[in-house]
């Protein structure tokens, strides 16, 4: 599990959840830090969208639709909730994900 891939994780809130992709950020012995990744961005709010990162190379990080980073927030999830790897995430995606978030 390196920095900038992309998995399928349980990320739960409450007593349910959800499988979804989510970008690692950070990985420690107990567990990672990740954004969640979405394909939900009509109908959000001007606010919400503003923090919402568009994949370009979105096939490349193994994800089968247009898809967009949620910025908002980060989740903890223990490495038992991390499923499966689906890709990584291109130079130029990375590069253009610094820049989005240092202009936040």
């Amino acid at each position: 599990m390196n920095i900038y891939d992309v998995y399928i994780a349980y990320v739960s809130w409450g007593e349910s959840g959800k499988r979804r992709p989510v970008l690692i950020l950070e990985q420690g012995t107990d567990g990672i830090v990740a954004f969640k990744i979405t394909t939900r961005y009509e109908g959000k709010s001007e606010v919400i969208r503003s923090k919402y990162f568009k994949i370009d190379d979105w096939r490349q990080a193994g994800l089968s639709q247009e898809s967009f980073i949620d910025t908002n927030n980060t989740v903890t999830l223990p490495i038992s909730a991390v499923e499966h790897h689906l890709g990584t995430l291109t130079e130029t995606d990375v590069e253009r994900l610094h820049e989005f978030l240092v202009a936040q």
